[in-house]
């Protein structure tokens, strides 16, 4: 009876807003028309939502991580309210609201990693409508990457095998060079499996980590079905209780497993990287596979210690030298009108390259306060895209960790970058009275692109940039 009355009531009410729309909305509309509006209302399908997508915020960027949401659902946002804090492979973004409204549905929770851009991260509403209704677009269809196609489903499902024992193995892919991952090599050695066995999953027909795990796992066990995977003579089977022979004259790699003692063969901790470390990697590896690099080192004489001096230097001698103040692009070299100086930056998430601007034109002492406030941010991951991006000449200074000399990697598209070794203090001869004195002395080196820096002119730039160092006085003249 109470269900009854219950369903009689919805009824009633049911058929008082549609009589009320109908006077209101459908006078002169046809009767197919009045029901297909009807049922696409917000009333019926719920709020249309404002979508907030996975923004490029630096022009590397390829996925972020969600670090912290700065709204809560519910809550009114404005256009240009801070929403969350994003980590690209620079730094720590604040990503802004570009309309007015309510947040009414967060996707990605606090802690989100590796989102691509263009993802779904959250939903706003219009301001007035029910946040509480907002609808939910559907997923996109998986990419045949991350989810299998329904015929490969079906295949995989008619291959896997109902008995326990292993599944059979493969046969051996033998066309065209193999090509392995340094994870995916070392497991295939590590547990005597054929390469050739893998199904390359990876690109440009790479065998990558999940293809070797994929493989260990059908492969029999050794003590059941050992795997051959040479064409010498065959080895005797190890006997249960019995020692391994006494190693030959080259040690087993990898070593043979002791029992009882950790750290099996072939085990390993994954760390994560981050979206930084990822773009570092591909960036050196950009930089020396594209960079012809050459290297000039010089030691010279130096009073004062001081890393802002150095930069100073280094911007006074491009102004006098502006044929090294370039850059490389497709269409060959481009001369820069400012000079920008990278200086890098080690930070717990990787090395980065805050940049001090028209540092020519600057003073010591606003050079090192620029530095100390653009070093802090870098360490905090708060550096603006704008501050870290567009250099044209980098210094890498490693003379605070002891380092005597070194050779840095160029950071492209730039021409040059200057590696600062530690001072040292060293007996040489005085060539006015023949006496011994000591000097302090510091070597730097210039990595320089070959297309644009040639070995003379590297010369002249490190003898003119000692000249500006050894003689300060010579950079307020310049």
């Amino acid at each position: 009876m109470a269900i009854s009355l219950s369903l009689g009531r919805q009824g009633v009410l049911f058929g008082l807003r549609l009589s009320q729309f109908n006077k209101c909305s459908w006078p002169s509309q046809p009767c197919q028309d009045r029901v297909r509006s009807f049922f696409q209302t917000p009333w019926m399908l719920g709020v249309s939502p404002l979508k907030v997508q996975m923004p490029a915020l630096s022009p590397t960027m390829e996925e972020g991580n969600i670090v912290k949401w700065l709204k809560k659902e519910g809550e009114s946002v404005e256009a240009g309210d801070a929403l969350c804090e994003i980590e690209t492979d620079k730094a720590v973004v604040t990503l802004e609201s570009n309309d007015d409204g309510v947040l009414a549905k967060i996707l990605m929770e606090e802690g989100s990693r590796n989102v691509r851009l263009g993802t779904l991260i959250a939903l706003m509403v219009e301001e007035g409508q029910d946040w509480k209704q907002v609808e939910i677009p559907a997923p996109d269809a998986a990419s045949p990457a991350a989810a299998p196609s329904s015929s490969d489903a079906g295949a995989a499902s008619t291959l896997t095998p109902a008995a326990p024992s292993p599944s059979p193995l493969p046969k051996p892919v033998t066309s065209g060079p193999l090509r392995l991952s340094p994870a995916a090599r070392h497991i295939l050695n590590t547990h005597g499996i054929d390469p050739k066995l893998a199904t390359p999953t990876g690109p440009r027909g790479l065998i990558t980590k999940e293809d070797a795990l994929n493989l260990l796992k059908k492969s029999p066990s050794p003590k059941t079905a050992p795997v051959t995977i040479t064409t010498a003579a065959p080895r005797p089977a190890p006997i249960p209780g019995v020692p391994p022979p006494p190693p030959g004259n080259r040690p087993n790699i990898p070593p043979v497993s002791v029992p009882g003692k950790p750290g099996a063969p072939g085990s390993f901790t994954e760390i994560p990287a981050t979206n930084i470390r990822r773009v570092i990697a591909q960036r050196l590896t950009e930089s020396k596979t594209t960079i012809p690099h050459a290297y000039a080192s010089i030691d010279y004489q130096i009073k004062v210690s001081v890393n802002d001096f150095i930069i100073k230097a280094a911007a006074v001698t491009l102004r006098e030298m502006p044929e090294v103040n370039v850059t490389w692009s497709g269409d060959g070299p481009h001369l820069l009108d400012s000079i920008h100086i990278s200086v890098a930056v080690a930070t717990d998430r990787g090395l980065i390259t805050p940049i001090i601007r028209d540092a020519a034109n600057k003073g010591v002492q606003e050079i090192s306060a620029t530095a100390k406030v653009l070093a802090q941010k870098a360490r905090d991951g708060k550096l603006l895209p704008e501050e870290y991006q567009g250099g044209s000449f980098s210094i890498s200074n490693l003379g605070m960790f002891g380092i005597t000399g070194f050779s840095a990697v160029i950071n492209p598209p730039q021409a040059c970058i200057l590696a600062v070794g530690t001072s040292r203090t060293e007996l040489r001869l005085n060539e006015d009275d023949q006496m011994l004195c000591k000097q302090q002395l510091m070597r730097v080196t210039l990595s320089s692109d070959g297309r644009l820096v040639d070995d003379e002119l590297a010369s002249r730039f490190l003898d003119k940039f000692r000249a500006n160092l050894e003689q300060p006085q010579r950079m307020a003249l310049a």
